[in-house]
């Protein structure tokens, strides 16, 4: 059945118009992923299902009686709660409810009035918690995301940026909404977390439409896509890979004719089999070939969305010698962050540093790159090495009134000026927009700029900290390419799976004590490895 039908909608800024005529009918048990280049207007179609925002024409019908959840997306809007409090207001009529009985209960004397009062309260209880299990089951959710019992009392403000989210998520799942709204949902959380999540979106029997830039996550939990392109909607059902290789690769292939050459059309097949042996991961039953074979390709318009093309050269090859980490210790305070930390890279290590949040990963890449100061022990790079660090402070370090072309230029004055425009070109940033100033810029398009100023130093070492942070799914995408095809090596700090499986073959894990674990594998070979 459909629990929400979407009616002739339209929404326009001025004469802009971001989608028209939209008519969709989403159903129970459906799980829809949103995607859409950057300024699509994934978010602001988002916000007009959950009633945050007025449509220009048309309207959203929600099925009568169905509760709907919207995941918060003002981390600070909740300050001066307790933990256990801001979960409960998932269900406000069950909190008010609870409150005002606290409230009653501590009054001087019991007149009719109070009594009454505790009788209508009662009944708002009991239909909101049948069971009357309220403080057990958001307990029990507290704790799946790691939060004992005894700092459930604790404020709101005391946690971090990603624990306040890790809330957030809690407090619009704990109601079991028949219909869930969410906007990437897993910006600021860890790999566990975000194995949580999917497992709760797994089981969630009503309806859902979720953003995220999280391929791995999108294919975990989405059972259809809908594609904002071309100012429509379109549904597409399948995972996200499905719908990638349906639209992207088939595509390409038809534009590689038989007459180009040989070369780009093997090229492209390996990318088709390595990307399909990737997305296969997730185990799924039905084969993909015989989706592909099914698949009218006509009827896939290509998509006006452009692909980056991230590409890393070595100005030169490393030699023997590239990186040891010799008994490194960093503490704050009484912290201990990292401890006694050692390991040595070996000529073509690509590693993914993963561990939870606040764990020190930051931290370890800037005593690598040298911005930060070890309490003991020492980092010692080969002769050869020349790194390239990506900053996960980007947007903070790229700034000024100057256009981009001058700014990337400013970070090589050496450099051949078609190789600068090059570099801009490849993330997407053509003639006119190279002009524009950097302060102009937005998030996403600052991450671009790192990338390409990373593409021109051509290091033959890379130190990224979460450069997925802002990317949208094809830059991401061609990250994970790019770093695969890379000769040099990498230590690349990512709670992006999908990226994490496209180019690492050595993972290092800090643990919440600070010591790490080393392992030689992929990222999924890490993970069997823990579970045996």
């Amino acid at each position: 059945c459909n629990m929400v039908q979407i009616v002739n909608l339209k929404k326009s800024f001025g004469a802009r118009v971001l989608f028209s005529e939209i008519n969709l009918k989403l159903d129970a048990g459906k799980r829809y992923g949103l995607i859409g280049a950057n300024g699509a207007g994934k978010t602001t179609f988002l916000k007009i299902l959950s009633g945050q925002e007025e449509a220009t024409e048309g309207e959203v019908q929600i099925q009568n009686g169905k509760k709907v959840g919207v995941l918060s997306q003002n981390q600070f809007a909740f300050e001066n709660f307790t933990l256990f409090d801001t979960v409960l207001m998932g269900n406000k009529r069950l909190y008010d409810a609870v409150k005002e009985k606290e409230e009653l209960y501590l009054s001087p004397e019991f007149t009719d009035e109070v009594n009454n009062r505790l009788a209508e309260l009662e009944i708002i209880c009991c239909e909101e918690d049948p069971t009357y299990e309220y403080d057990i089951k958001v307990t029990k959710i507290l704790e799946d995301l790691g939060f004992p019992a005894s700092t459930q009392q604790n404020l709101m403000s005391t946690l971090t940026g990603g624990d306040k989210v890790k809330i957030l998520l809690a407090q619009v799942l704990y109601p079991k909404p028949d219909i869930l709204f969410l906007d990437e949902p897993t910006n600021n959380l860890d790999i566990d977390t975000i194995g949580w999540l999917e497992n709760q979106l797994q089981h969630h029997d009503g309806t859902m439409v979720v953003i995220s830039h999280d391929r791995h996550f999108l294919n975990a939990v989405c059972t259809n896509i809908l594609d904002v392109d071309f100012k429509k909607i379109r549904e597409f059902s399948g995972t996200y890979d499905d719908w990638y290789i349906a639209s992207t690769l088939i595509a390409k292939q038809q534009q590689t004719d038989v007459s180009k050459k040989q070369k780009e059309k093997e090229e492209l097949e390996k990318f088709i089999a390595r990307f399909s042996a990737n997305a296969s991961k997730a185990k799924q039953a039905t084969s993909r070939q015989k989706q592909l074979d099914k698949l009218d390709i006509q009827a896939i318009e290509v998509s006006s969305r452009r692909d980056p093309s991230i590409i890393f050269r070595q100005k030169r090859e490393v030699g023997k010698e590239l990186l040891t980490v010799k008994n490194i210790c960093k503490s704050y305070g009484d912290k201990v962050v990292l401890n006694d930390i050692s390991f040595t890279l070996e000529k073509g290590d690509k590693i993914a540093l993963i561990g939870p949040n606040g764990v020190g990963k930051t931290t370890l890449c800037e005593i690598l790159v040298g911005n930060l100061q070890a309490n003991s022990g020492e980092v010692l790079w080969g002769a050869t090495i020349q790194n390239s660090y990506f900053p996960q402070n980007t947007t903070d370090f790229i700034n000024g009134d100057m256009t981009l072309y001058d700014w990337l230029r400013g970070c090589d004055r050496d450099a051949d000026i078609g190789e600068i425009r090059n570099c801009l070109g490849r993330m997407l940033f053509n003639g006119q927009e190279q002009e524009k100033k950097v302060d102009s810029c937005s998030g996403g398009e600052k991450h671009r700029m790192m990338l390409s100023k990373i593409m021109l130093e051509q290091g033959n070492f890379l130190v990224l900290d979460e450069p997925t942070n802002h990317l949208d799914l094809e830059a991401i995408i061609a990250l994970g390419e790019g770093l695969h095809q890379y000769a040099g090596s990498v230590i690349c700090v990512s709670h992006d799976r999908e990226l994490l499986d496209a180019y690492a073959n050595r993972i290092i894990e800090i643990q919440e004590d600070g010591t790490i674990i080393d392992f030689k594998g992929s990222y999924e070979e890490f993970m069997e490895s823990k579970s045996v």
